[in-house]
C-alpha cells in the first residue's frame, strides 16, 4: 500500500463534516434510498439527479412498489436520465429482493453484489453508505484522487488498477466507513473534480499529495484513448392529426429498448423525399410546419437528427396516436426524441 493513502481518513473525515453538499440522499441511510441513488448518479450529474430521485421515492417508495410497478410509469419516472437498462435492472433487483429476501435488502457485499445492475462500485457504496461495512466504492472520482494523491500515471481505465486501489483503500477504512466513502467522492466530484485544473489549495489533502507536491496534479489521472464515435443520420417525422401525435414503440431489445419514439427514417432527407416517406406511411400531408436539426451522442453513436414537423390528414399507419397530454403523463421518450417534443 502507498504510504500517502494512510493519511487520508484523518484529512478527509473533518473536510466532509465541514463541506459535504447538502443532497437529498444523505438525509438518512436507507439501503433503498442509497442504492436508487447510486444508480441514478452512474453517468449522470447530480442536479440533474435531484429530482429525479424525489419523484421517483414519492412515486415508488418502497421495494415492493418499485417491483410491482407498472413498465410504463417505470419507463416514464426515468424519462430523460437515459441509460434505460439502469431502471429496469432496478426493478428485477426487486424483484429478487422481494423472492429471495422476503422485500428485505441484503446486508452482506456478496448478496449485494450478486443483485442484478449492481457492480463492485454500487455494492461497496451501499454497503459502506448503509451498513458501515469497510467496502470501498471506486469510480471515477475515487480513481483520479488516489492517482493524484500518489502521482501514479497508470491509467485508470485498466481494470488491474482500479482492483488495486480497492486492495489498498479497503486496508485504511475507519470506523466511519459510510462516511469515508461520502468523503472520497465528495473531495473527486469538487475539489479534485474531473474536466478542470484541481483546486489545490483548497485541498484536506495537499500537504501529502504527491500530484500537488510534484507539480503535475493537473495531468493526471491516465486514460487510455478513447474508441471514436460512429455517426448515424436520421430524419424525425413529428406528426400531428387534430391534436393527436403519431408513436411507436422501439425493439425490446438493443438501444433504447421498449421506449416510446417519433417515426423516423435513415438519413437527412430533403422535403420531397420526406413527404414522400410519410405517404409510404400511408397517410396524406396537410401541411409541413418546420424543419429543425439536432443531434444526440451515446457512448459510442452519435444520431445527426433532422425533424419535420407535420400536419396529416388521418390516423391511420402502424402507431400509436396521443394527445399531448398523454406524451406528457405516460408516454416515455427518450431524450434523443424528446428534444423535438420540447420544441413541438
Amino acid at each position: 500500500m502507498h504510504d500517502r493513502l494512510k493519511n487520508l481518513p484523518g484529512a478527509l473525515l473533518p473536510w466532509y463534516e465541514i463541506n459535504k453538499r447538502d443532497l437529498p440522499w444523505r438525509q438518512d441511510r436507507a439501503p433503498y434510498h442509497i442504492w436508487v441513488s447510486e444508480i441514478m448518479l452512474q453517468q449522470t450529474r447530480v442536479e440533474a439527479v435531484k429530482g429525479y430521485y424525489s419523484r421517483f421515492l414519492e412515486a415508488l417508495p418502497t421495494i415492493r412498489s418499485l417491483a410491482e410497478a407498472e413498465e410504463g410509469q417505470l419507463l416514464k419516472l426515468w424519462e430523460g436520465l437515459g441509460y434505460y437498462s439502469r431502471v429496469r435492472n432496478l426493478q428485477k433487483a426487486a424483484r429478487v429482493i422481494m423472492e429471495q429476501y422476503g422485500g428485505r435488502f441484503p446486508e452482506s457485499y456478496e448478496a449485494v453484489l450478486d443483485l442484478p445492475g449492481i457492480g463492485e462500485y454500487t455494492a461497496g457504496a451501499i454497503c459502506s453508505i448503509a451498513m458501515g461495512q469497510r467496502t470501498p466504492a471506486v469510480d471515477g472520482n475515487v480513481l483520479r484522487v488516489v492517482s493524484r494523491l500518489t502521482a501514479d500515471d497508470t491509467p485508470i481505465d485498466l481494470p488491474a488498477c482500479k482492483k488495486k486501489i480497492q486492495e489498498e483503500l479497503r486496508e485504511i477504512y475507519p470506523d466511519r466507513a459510510g462516511d469515508f466513502t461520502q468523503a472520497l467522492m465528495e473531495l473527486g466530484a469538487t475539489v479534485c473534480g474531473p474536466n478542470r485544473a484541481p483546486d489545490c489549495e483548497h485541498c484536506p489533502c495537499k500537504a501529502f499529495c504527491l500530484g500537488y507536491l510534484q507539480g503535475n496534479a493537473q495531468d493526471l489521472p491516465v486514460k487510455l484513448p478513447k474508441r471514436g464515435r460512429r455517426t448515424e443520420e436520421k430524419t424525425v417525422f413529428i406528426l400531428n392529426c387534430e391534436g393527436h401525435y403519431a408513436l411507436k414503440k422501439r425493439p425490446e431489445k438493443g438501444l433504447l429498448a421498449s421506449l416510446w419514439q417519433f417515426p423516423d427514417v435513415p438519413g437527412k432527407l430533403e422535403i420531397p423525399d420526406a413527404v414522400a416517406e410519410v405517404k409510404k406511411m400511408g397517410l396524406s400531408v396537410k401541411e409541413i410546419h418546420r424543419q429543425v436539426e439536432k443531434n444526440h451522442i451515446f457512448t459510442h453513436i452519435q444520431w445527426e437528427m433532422r425533424g419535420y414537423y407535420l400536419d396529416v390528414a388521418q390516423m391511420d399507419g402502424d402507431f400509436v396516436w396521443k394527445t399531448a397530454e398523454e406524451i406528457r403523463s405516460e408516454a416515455a421518450l427518450p431524450t434523443a426524441y424528446r428534444q423535438f417534443w420540447d420544441e413541438a
